[in-house]
This record gives C-alpha cells, structure tokens and sequence, in this order.
C-alpha cells in the first residue's frame, strides 16, 4: 500500500498532518521531499496533455474537497467504467 502525507520535522522526529492507516510496529520506507510542493507536475503525465496551467493549487484542492465518496469512483464515474 501506498500513502502520500504531509509531516512536519519536529525535534528530530517527523510528524504526520493525519493519522496513518498502519499497524503497530509496521516497516515502512519514507520518501522525503522538501520546499514549496505547489510547484510539483508529473511531467511524464503533462507531455501533450490539454489543462489549464493558470489554476492554482488551492482551486484543485477546493474542486477536490466537493468529491463525495473515494476518488477512484469518481474517477470511475467520469470514465463511464461501474
């Protein structure tokens, strides 16, 4: 399983911005990342693909945060796949 989080590096440990769906003393392997992420684009997936580049990080976020259930049936949904 793959999760994708925030934290923040507190006091030499790092802090998750929300619970983490792990079981105790589970191994995991960390990613770090750091600066300003409004910048981040998959460039493989942007090559020849027609979107808006003048929309904010923020107005994904809000159209994000309307999307009632999982993403992956929303997604399903929009692609006509049940």
């Amino acid at each position: 399983m793959i999760q994708q989080i925030d934290a923040v590096y507190e006091n030499g440990l790092l802090r998750p911005s929300q619970l983490l769906r792990l079981a105790e003393h589970e191994r995991v392997r960390i990613t770090v990342v750091t600066g300003d992420h409004d910048d981040l684009l998959d460039d493989n997936f942007a090559v020849g693909q027609d979107f808006d580049a003048d929309v904010s990080l923020e107005e994904v976020r809000s159209a994000l945060s309307t999307i009632q259930g999982s993403m992956d049936a929303a997604i399903n949904e929009l692609r006509g796949e049940f």
